[in-house]
């Protein structure tokens, strides 16, 4: 078997949750499918809305449409195969359990700080075996060398870290694709490397 159909292989027995499909959410998911990863659960409660055309993988007649809705006919277009387990709804601490626990890492992608910060907190005292990948500091554009990433046991969070008024300083598609790209870039890292250190 050659390295190429190890990873296959291997990625296509992993499941990856997403808490949240917009920007980072919707595009990580994208890599991930286009990577072969064989399960994703994605959770969101939002729908398409103009506004997300700019920077997330929506297309202007899915516009109304609920997110995980549209992702999930976007995503079947690029690998038909793929498992994909979708709640369209709100992530609380009433139904997170049921929904990550069974993944082998989870993507935070929630728009608003204080959705990251409960996220966090309920994931490393709730579900601390798995790693949560989240994104944090992703708006502008020309901060590309300071996007970073930063670890503490299982989490790891992607983003230039700065603190930015996106009513001044607003949401592109290029800062917020290299962020869900370098997520996606170590969900796949945590997935093969640590699974198996030979490849």
């Amino acid at each position: 078997m050659t390295v190429k159909e190890n990873i296959s292989t291997l990625l296509a027995e992993k499941c990856v949750g997403i808490a949240g499909a917009g920007g980072l959410g919707s595009n990580v998911a994208a890599a991930l499918v286009r990577s072969g990863v064989g399960h994703l659960v994605i959770a969101d409660h939002d729908t398409v809305s103009r506004g997300n055309l700019d920077r997330q993988f929506y297309f202007s007649d899915q516009k109304g449409h609920p997110k995980v809705y549209a992702l999930q006919e976007n995503l079947q277009r690029i690998n038909s195969a793929t498992r994909l387990t979708l709640f369209y709804g709100r992530v609380t601490t009433g139904n997170a359990r049921q929904l990550f626990s069974g993944c082998h890492v989870v993507v935070e992608a929630f728009d608003m700080a204080p959705e990251k910060e409960w996220f966090a907190l309920w994931m490393t005292e709730n579900l601390p075996h798995i790693p949560l990948v989240m994104g944090s500091g992703i708006a502008g554009w020309g901060l590309s060398e300071k996007i970073r990433v930063q670890r503490s046991g299982n989490l790891y969070i992607c983003g230039h870290q700065l603190e930015t008024n996106e009513k001044e300083v607003p949401l592109m598609a290029p800062g917020v694709g290299l962020v869900a790209m370098i997520q996606a870039d170590i969900v796949l890292e945590i997935l093969l490397i640590k699974n198996d250190p030979s490849l």
